[in-house]
């Protein structure tokens, strides 16, 4: 009965969001308190959202100052040079925004985190999209495709997680799969490739002359953005330097993982508003500037909190774990390495990745060893199916990348979900010709 509940509740939330009849925020509160209620569980229902709130409350605050910190380096201008270096090599080609914007997403991607990710390209590369007029929704597809797949490193959350559930080493886990992730990454700049000839087609070239100090000036930039005065963007030399300095050191700290993301960006952003606006009326100014994304981004987050606690408190998550069992007829085991790989993109976008490899992979794992399969191979191919994970409602930074670029969840889905099957799928067809993952 509760994993029917499950797969009803998750068929109504989904429903509700595409079709828009209910926008993200308010679909992850009403949506699963609803079915809670009418499944008996509304004593317990207060302790399942303070749960889900508690467990969410780390990642909601290193958003919340995440998007403060970035928003303060763009307001003096420390993107400039990255959308100046773009504005010359581009030409106002939007084939070449296109697939640079790919390319720019997989290489800040290597640090592992997709909120940072989300949070540089989507800030660096939406004036130029926008100058362009290029289809608002290829911009969070492009920077969400390479993002899924160098996500799968070793120090990716995906990866790590997987390999302490089945108490693996990252090299027996990562390194057959390089051949599959090299594969997928060309794939998402073909598709990159795909997207900027289609808009080319439709928009053409379009020349704007370059010209160095106007981009400072925010020409690119949204006339609608609320930015502070030029005189406060022209920041003394040292403050620049400074600043760059300043973030390096951020995200090395962010990749040695010396401390919570979140104490690691309060910190940053409490320095840098400090340094680059000493007045404490310029520090409201830009609090008051940068206020309204950050919440808007920040309040999702805290509703997906209640939906998770939700999901997990009535037992539906675990209900869904073994629905996924269940599902794998005992004949075919098999098969079992090609099923994990199958089922791991729809599961990880109805459940969490901690539900996921915590929950299912070992399990299925287990079943595997019947069948003389090796735990690494099915670790491998738990992982394929993270470009579909990516789209979940489930995924926190996902919400960083619809609101940074202001379009809606559902319509994001529906645009780039045919491009993260085809992704998951060659990368699969790519794992299986080289054997990272086993067809029998």
């Amino acid at each position: 009965m509760i994993t029917l509940l499950a797969y009803g509740m998750i068929a109504v939330f989904m429903t509700a969001i595409m079709t828009r009849a209910l926008s993200a925020l308010i679909a992850l509160i009403l949506v699963p308190a609803i079915f809670a209620v009418a499944a008996g569980f509304l004593p317990g229902l207060p302790d399942m959202i303070i749960d889900g709130l508690k467990s969410i409350a780390p990642t909601g605050v290193l958003l919340l100052f995440a998007i403060l910190y970035f928003g303060l380096m763009i307001d003096v201008g420390l993107f400039d040079p990255i959308v100046r270096l773009v504005v010359r090599l581009c030409h106002g080609d939007p084939l070449r925004v296109i697939v640079g914007s790919t390319l720019l997403s997989a290489i800040i991607s290597l640090d592992g985190d997709g909120s940072t990710t989300y949070l540089l390209c989507i800030t660096a590369m939406l004036p130029l999209h926008r100058k362009l007029g290029i289809n608002p929704l290829i911009l969070p597809a492009v920077t969400m495709l390479p993002n899924s797949i160098m996500n799968i490193a070793p120090w990716g959350g995906p990866t790590a997680r997987v390999v302490a559930a089945l108490h693996l080493d990252s090299g027996q886990v990562f390194l057959p799969l390089i051949p599959a992730i090299a594969v997928a990454f060309v794939v998402t700049v073909g598709i990159a490739w795909y997207l900027g000839l289609k808009e080319r087609k439709r928009l053409g070239k379009i020349d704007f002359v370059y010209t160095g100090p106007k981009v400072s000036e925010r020409s690119l930039i949204d006339e609608d953005r609320i930015l502070p005065p030029r005189e406060q963007r022209d920041v003394p030399a040292w403050r620049q330097t400074f600043n760059i300095i300043l973030t390096v050191v951020l995200m090395v700290l962010l990749v040695l993982n010396i401390a919570p993301l979140a104490i690691l960006f309060m910190f940053a952003f409490a320095v840098a508003i400090t340094v680059n606006f000493p007045k404490l009326s310029e520090q409201r100014e830009r609090l008051a500037a940068h206020s309204g994304s950050a919440m808007a981004v920040v309040s999702v987050i805290f509703a997906a909190g209640v939906f998770t606690g939700i999901l997990k408190g009535t037992g539906m998550t675990e209900a869904l774990a073994q629905s996924i069992v269940w599902l794998i007829p005992a004949a075919h085991g098999n098969l079992l390495p090609v099923m994990t790989a199958l089922i791991s993109g729809p599961f990880t976008f109805f459940l969490s990745n901690d539900a996921f490899y915590f929950g299912v992979v070992p399990v299925l794992a287990e079943a595997g060893r019947a069948y003389g399969i090796a735990p690494e191979v099915i670790a491998r191919a738990s992982l394929i199916g993270q470009p579909l994970h990516q789209l979940s409602p489930l995924v926190a930074a996902g919400y960083v990348l619809i609101g940074l670029a202001e379009v809606e969840l559902g319509d994001h889905q529906r645009f780039s979900i045919k491009w993260a099957v085809l992704l998951a799928f060659l990368m699969l067809l790519a794992a299986l010709l080289t054997g990272a993952v086993t067809l029998f």
